[in-house]
């Protein structure tokens, strides 16, 4: 097997296929050993498993995955990189490489079509400029998937998985926890790739809910609307952030809250998800 985290075999081989880092792709590749088979490791519970890979980099990690899964499913935007991962995953059976964007191909035809009556679980190394709106993404399209496992800018993992009602969260943190439960697995310093990044890193695990908590909210995309609005302008109440962003009146906004029973000073980050069920609830019938 090769070892893909040896700079000088990697740099000779970018090299040879005439390969250049990205910027706009945000590339950052794996070069700490101990890594991909952590990750690995922790985000496929089982030689049963199929997996879908978002970004192969070089192979590093979708290596480790064939290892510990029945079959992986790598999806690669970069096409410059696939003669590379020719060279880099030769001899695996066990992997399929799609040249596509994640953003736009059909991840539920490929789980139908390419892990028939497997668990099927995510893994991927996501670049910094696009983690949320690939994370929501998944999570968004109801797949048959029972857990994503991803490594993010660390202040980013710490949004994702702080706790509701603390001063850390944002709209995204109420959008994971609507569909899964969150948690860190472990941290990932910088000098772990190259090019070396600006900040450091964490791997992610959300264990995705067979049955939502939240399943009796009617209007998930009006809900989704009143949370991203409340957190649009962070340093004011929620009820100036909701008048501002959906262009409601404040008072009818002061209505909804006081329906809810909350306080009309109350801001975004002391909210539950509870409460912001009741007050999309509320709020929608207010403006009928």
């Amino acid at each position: 097997m090769k070892n893909l985290t040896d700079i000088s075999y990697i740099t000779n081989i970018m090299k040879r296929n005439g390969f250049h880092f990205s910027k706009s792709l945000g590339q950052n590749f794996i070069v700490n050993p101990a890594v991909c088979p952590k990750i690995a490791s922790m985000g496929v519970d089982s030689k049963e498993y199929g997996v879908i890979e978002i970004g192969t980099g070089v192979g590093v990690l979708t290596q480790q995955l064939a290892l510990v899964a029945k079959k992986v499913v790598a999806i690669e935007i970069d096409s410059k990189l696939m003669p590379v991962l020719e060279e880099t995953l030769e001899g695996f059976d066990n992997i399929k490489i799609i040249n596509d964007d994640i953003m736009k191909v059909d991840l539920h035809r490929i789980i139908e079509e390419e892990f028939p009556d497997m668990p099927v679980a995510v893994c991927a190394n996501l670049p910094y400029y696009i983690t949320s709106p690939i994370i929501m993404n998944l999570m968004e399209q109801n797949l048959n998937i029972k857990s994503v496992t991803v490594m993010v800018q660390k202040e980013a993992g710490l949004r994702l998985t702080a706790p509701l009602a603390t001063r850390e969260v944002g709209a995204v943190t109420f959008a994971v926890r609507f569909y899964s439960e969150p948690k860190i697995l472990f941290n990932v310093s910088r000098g772990s790739f190259i090019p070396s990044p600006n900040v450091d890193s964490c791997v992610v695990r959300f264990d995705i809910f067979e049955k939502s908590p939240y399943e009796q909210v009617e209007d998930k995309d009006f809900l989704f609307r009143v949370i991203k609005g409340g957190f649009s302008q962070r340093r004011k109440t929620l009820c100036n952030s909701l008048s501002g962003s959906l262009g409601i009146s404040k008072s009818l906004v002061g209505q909804a809250l006081q329906q809810s029973g909350l306080s009309g000073t109350v801001r975004p980050e002391q909210m539950k998800m509870e409460d912001f069920i009741k007050l999309s609830g509320f709020l929608k019938e207010l403006l009928k």
